[in-house]
């Protein structure tokens, strides 16, 4: 094929003529050498370079606090009584939150809301770099390949905590990182953050080739807390617990054999237009002058809504032509021919093969295991990752990977769906296939208890 275009080229510029000159004209060999190095650009990109890079999970690591940084919920609601921050009404709400919340007695919580400091910038700072550079020590230890130096993007995600210099710059100023790094740092975006956190370095390794993209998702619990008495902000202090993941991606065909997973889909749904779903989730301050996150009662009837958009999307990308079908069919039934007949929900038991849904609360679980029928294999990294660590916001959803891995379920070509919900309001979905069984870790927040899992989560737990 090429010797054709080369002959047809040649053909094309160089046309012998009568005259005794049989030299071919200059402007006929510069066109000649010109189709010479196109097709030579080509060859390079189509054998050297190839089709667009795929994004690649090296490893991944999730920070596990000591043991002095457990707090149960009888512990914190009698620092809250003995601080004098909460009314008895108040107590007693979150006494009913804290029962009904579905996390244990072992997660884990900073110095402040411990009892042991008073919140400030210093301690919101002392949480971030222990959470952060825990979590970035692990993912060294993994990935004793890897030079910090040899990073091309930083990405961190915290959505309450920003202050100056940036967490991201933090990072910076501890490891030894190259002066051409590309650092990025989200603020904002709630407990979705980490799958939109994932979107950027994704479309920044689509375009950079042989790079590497680290990105920490984390929350700080010292600055977020809450000490007036308004319900609906209440909440946030009974679910929220310290905790945070790096994640090392890379877009190098040289790293594909060490890697774990394999990015193959990412949907991302705002529904930000509508004024119920912006104001759904708020950082505001009370009457009082109390600063914390407000939780609106429809925020279910939201993420619901989010996540129905977010699945169309997907749906497509990922279900077999059968599933596909059904639902086209029960669509049209009832829009065409406006039949009185319900939705039909497809089985995306049939496109992925295990699920981390964030761990948001014990509602947000429910619902999502009903909405999507699921049972409760399905569902037992969340309940755990919830029960055992609490809601740790964007990183959540690592936990509940690493349980799965520590589980030993995972197996070559197996398909992983992460899918989370952010203020905004936002419904965030990602597809990883599996390059090979991934063996349990020697490092994991799971790693000398997993066999004590999954426990039975009763519908109460007693304060």
């Amino acid at each position: 094929m090429i010797t054709d275009l080369l002959l047809a080229s040649t053909t094309h510029c160089w046309k012998p003529n009568n005259s005794n000159n049989h030299e071919p004209p200059l402007h006929s060999m510069i066109l000649l050498m010109a189709s010479i190095i196109v097709l030579v650009l080509h060859l390079f990109y189509f054998i050297v370079l190839g089709p667009d890079p795929q994004v690649y999970l090296i490893n991944f690591s999730c920070y596990r606090p000591a043991e002095t940084f457990k707090l149960s919920y009888k512990d914190l609601l009698k620092i809250g009584k003995e601080r004098g921050k909460y009314s008895p009404e108040a107590q007693e709400f979150m006494k009913i939150i804290c029962e009904r919340a579905g996390i244990g007695s072992s997660a884990y919580a900073p110095k402040v809301a411990i009892g042991q400091q008073t919140p400030c910038m210093v301690e919101a700072w002392k949480e971030a770099k222990l959470v952060i550079f825990g979590a970035i020590d692990e993912l060294l230890e993994k990935t004793m390949f890897m030079s910090t130096k040899n990073i091309n993007f930083l990405i961190l995600n915290s959505s309450l905590f920003s202050p100056t210099p940036s967490l991201s710059e933090m990072i910076t100023n501890r490891y030894p990182m190259r002066e051409d790094l590309k650092i990025y740092n989200l603020s904002g975006m709630g407990c979705s953050a980490g799958l939109i956190s994932l979107d950027l370095a994704s479309q920044l390794l689509k375009v950079h080739r042989n790079s590497y993209a680290l990105i920490v998702s984390t929350e700080n619990i010292t600055h977020s807390g809450y000490y007036g008495n308004k319900r609906s902000m209440l909440i946030p202090n009974c679910i929220f617990r310290m905790g945070s993941a790096a994640i090392l991606l890379s877009n190098s065909t040289a790293d594909r054999g060490r890697a774990k997973y394999q990015l193959t889909n990412l949907v991302r749904t705002h529904t930000g237009a509508s004024d119920d779903s912006y104001k759904c989730v708020s950082h505001e301050e009370d009457d009082s002058g109390y600063l914390g996150v407000a939780l609106s009662k429809n925020l279910m009837l939201v993420a619901g809504e989010a996540l129905k958009t977010n699945i169309m999307t997907l749906g497509p990308q990922v279900l077999p032509i059968s599933e596909k079908l059904r639902f086209l069919t029960n669509l049209l039934g009832r829009k065409a021919f406006k039949m009185k007949i319900s939705a039909y929900v497809p089985d995306f038991k049939l496109a992925f093969d295990h699920f981390c849904i964030h761990a948001g609360g014990r509602t947000i679980l429910d619902e999502m295991e009903k909405s999507l029928k699921l049972n409760e294999w399905d569902m037992e990294p969340s309940r755990m990752t919830l029960y055992r660590f609490g809601n740790t916001s964007s990183s959540s959803l690592w936990y509940e990977l690493a349980y799965t891995e520590e589980k030993g379920r995972i197996k070559k070509g197996d398909r992983i769906w992460q899918i989370a919900f952010g203020s905004g309001f936002k419904c965030n979905s990602v597809v990883w296939r599996a390059l090979r069984n991934v063996e349990p870790q020697r490092r994991s927040p799971w790693v000398d208890e997993i066999d004590q899992f999954p426990v039975h989560v009763p519908e109460i737990i007693p304060v």
